[in-house]
């Protein structure tokens, strides 16, 4: 009986053609679930995304396409894991990131009320939605989100977004908790994001100097992992971090250094000193109308404190995470197989 109701099931997973999003999909492919990706029209990763899985393609701005993507055949009941967003290291602010990342969360809780099928979401935050807290103070779950209170446009739409999905567990009796996976880091990143470019920019070579400071990065199948631990275990109204322990940039480098056999960075800049370059280098951008090397937003978030406590969700999903060294190890083995990296 128990399996009948799993295979009436459906998993609606949005972002699928992304990093973490087609993670997802393929571990809910490899426990034998049900599930539907939503992607952007043409987007070239959707080859990516497991054969098994059904692709509808639209836009979170276009209710129509999303009506087709909620609409399941008669007696199927669904879980929605909402993933994507646009994801940007510019703290400017955006329209177009906050009309996806906050506008079109507002039309995925529309459509998971108006749907009576749907019966959980489980919204993908972030933790720098979350207030940081000063250095030596574990950052934990908090349960009133305020942009105001946290820096950068992404930081922000993720804010936002977060509380307006915790307003419609209160107000609308939403089933609905939150996730707020920290760094990502790990195997098949096709697009090649921010991380893995650093990572693929030290094995090259092409990182002479670092930064002091620190960041934290979780396993994409661990993250991937805590997502789903939250459709099948996440309390209603709640919201868990998903980090790691913080590492050090110097310990990165040298763990990527230890497992690829590349060069050593040269030598590592002092907070302050990077600060003061990225400064220059932001003003000297600006009149040639080029893009930094280096911003200051960028030094702000290896200086800040990155120590998240994913205990709640440890406890109360059963989330677990692997040591940096087998993810780097992974990684790098990825990379060479794809010939990203020689």
């Amino acid at each position: 009986m128990k399996d009948m109701v799993k295979k009436e099931t459906i998993y609606l997973v949005t972002g699928a053609a992304g990093f973490l999003g087609g993670t997802v999909c393929r571990q809910l492919v490899d426990r034998g679930e049900r599930v539907r990706a939503f992607a952007l029209p043409n987007d070239k990763a959707i080859k990516f995304i497991p054969k098994e899985v059904e692709v509808v393609e639209g836009d979170l701005c276009d209710p129509v396409s999303l009506e087709r993507f909620f609409t399941v055949p008669k007696g199927a009941t669904t879980i929605v894991l909402h993933i994507a967003s646009i994801v940007t290291v510019n703290p400017d602010y955006s329209k177009k990131v906050m009309d996806v990342n906050v506008g079109g969360t507002e039309n995925i809780i529309k459509l998971c009320l108006a749907h009576t099928e749907c019966e959980k979401l489980v919204y993908c935050s972030s933790t720098g939605a979350i207030p940081e807290q000063p250095r030596g103070t574990k950052i934990k779950e908090v349960s009133v989100f305020d942009e105001a209170k946290v820096l950068g446009c992404y930081s922000q739409s993720k804010a936002i977004a977060t509380q307006r999905v915790l307003d419609a567990v209160i107000k609308n009796n939403l089933n609905a908790c939150v996730v707020h996976p920290s760094g990502i880091l790990g195997p098949k990143d096709y697009a090649i994001g921010e991380t893995t470019g650093t990572l693929i920019d030290i094995i090259n070579g092409k990182m002479p100097a670092g930064i002091d400071g620190s960041f934290n990065l979780a396993d994409v199948r661990d993250l991937a992992n805590g997502l789903i631990l939250a459709a099948d275990n996440g309390k209603k109204g709640n919201c868990y971090i998903l980090g790691n322990k913080v590492v050090s940039f110097k310990d990165f480098a040298s763990m990527v250094v230890k497992t690829s056999g590349c060069k050593k960075i040269g030598f590592f800049l002092p907070i302050g000193i990077a600060n003061f370059m990225a400064k220059i280098l932001e003003k000297q951008a600006a009149k040639k109308g080029t893009k930094p090397v280096l911003t200051t937003f960028s030094v702000y978030n290896l200086a800040r404190n990155n120590d998240f406590d994913s205990s709640k969700a440890e406890k109360e999903l059963g989330y677990t995470t692997r040591p940096y060294q087998e993810t780097i190890q992974d990684e790098i083995n990825w990379l060479k197989e794809n010939g990203k990296i020689a």
